[in-house]
């Protein structure tokens, strides 16, 4: 499984609706598992984000398409990174 992490910022609508985000969070779990994706987590944030979000699934194109599906809801915008274990990134460092 290929993990990514998220990084998340309220947009105007989100932050109007912030007292509705754990609600819309728990409706993008169900949305994530039909989707063929795991959410090991999602965090609220102080700082540059307001949240982060650390899926894994068996595809790129699962990950981005969730993603996008969340972005479409105008309440958060991501930037997104794949993360790596130590023992997957030594495989690819080739130690």
């Amino acid at each position: 499984m290929n993990r990514y992490i998220s990084l998340l910022r309220f947009t105007e609508q989100g932050a109007k609706n912030m007292r509705k985000s754990t609600a819309r969070a728990h409706a993008f779990d169900k949305l994530a598992a039909k989707s063929g994706v795991q959410v090991e987590g999602q965090y609220w944030t102080m700082g540059n984000y307001d949240g982060v979000l650390i899926l894994s699934a068996d595809s790129e194109q699962k990950v981005l398409h969730l993603l996008t599906t969340l972005a479409s809801l105008g309440n958060v915008r991501t930037a997104t990174m794949q993360a790596f274990t130590d023992n997957e990134f030594d495989a690819i460092a080739g130690r």
